[in-house]
C-alpha cells in the first residue's frame, strides 16, 4: 500500500527567497499567481506615478509600486497579499521597518487594478482582506468599465466614473485626479480597449 504525501505549505519566508516569488501571493499556504495584463500593469504604473509625485512633493510618506508585499492579516498570519500601488504615511513606517521582508502593517491607501483575468470572486475576496486588515481607503480601478470603486474604513463605498474626480480624501490629503487621466495610453497610441484587450 502506498501513501501519497502532500507538499508542505509554502511559508511567507519561502516566498521571499523564491526566484520568481514576486509573481505570487500566499493564501492558505498555497501560491496564488497574480493575474496582470500589460494594460492593467500600465494603468497601475500611471496611478503609482501620480501618487508618488504628489506624496514626494508634500512629504506625505511611502508610495510603493506594483508588487509590494504585505503580511498584515491578523487572523491569517501566513497570508501575503500584493498591491498594484499602495501608500503608507511616513509616521507609520520607519526605514528600518521597510527594509526587511514583507510589510508588517496595512497600508493607508491600497490600489487594486482589475485585470481581464480576475474573477469577481477574487476581487471581492481581496477587498474583504484589505478592509479587514485596517486599510483606510481602497481604490479598485477597473480599466474595462473605466470606473473606480472606492471603499472606506467606515464601511461606505462609492463609484467614481471616468469624467469624475478621484480624491485621496483624508488619507492622502489634497490628492485629486480625474479617473480618465489614469486610463490614457501613451500619446499617439490607440486605446487598448478598442482592440479588446
Amino acid at each position: 500500500m502506498s501513501t501519497a504525501t502532500a507538499d508542505p505549505p509554502v511559508t511567507p519566508e519561502d516566498l521571499l527567497t523564491m526566484p520568481d516569488g514576486d509573481r505570487y501571493e500566499l493564501v492558505g499556504g498555497r501560491l496564488v499567481e497574480r493575474k496582470m495584463s500589460a494594460w492593467s500593469s500600465y494603468v497601475a504604473g500611471e496611478v503609482h506615478g501620480l501618487l508618488r509625485s504628489f506624496c514626494r512633493e508634500h512629504r506625505l510618506g511611502w508610495v510603493f509600486p506594483e508588487g509590494a508585499s504585505y503580511r498584515c492579516f491578523e487572523n491569517e498570519p501566513a497570508k501575503v497579499r500584493r498591491l498594484d500601488t499602495s501608500f503608507v504615511s511616513r509616521e507609520r513606517l520607519t526605514p528600518e521597518r521597510a527594509a526587511v521582508g514583507h510589510l508588517p502593517l496595512a497600508p493607508d491607501l491600497a490600489v487594486e487594478v482589475v485585470s481581464p483575468h480576475d474573477t469577481y470572486y477574487e476581487v471581492d475576496e481581496k477587498v474583504t482582506d484589505w478592509m479587514s486588515a485596517g486599510v483606510r481607503l481602497l481604490w479598485v480601478v477597473n480599466p474595462q468599465t473605466r470606473r473606480v470603486r472606492v471603499y472606506r474604513a467606515d464601511g461606505s463605498d462609492a463609484t467614481v466614473r471616468e469624467n469624475e474626480e478621484l480624491s485621496g480624501e483624508d488619507v492622502v490629503p489634497g490628492f485629486r485626479c480625474r479617473v480618465g487621466d489614469l486610463l490614457q495610453p501613451p500619446p499617439g497610441v490607440g486605446h487598448p480597449a478598442a482592440n479588446g484587450t
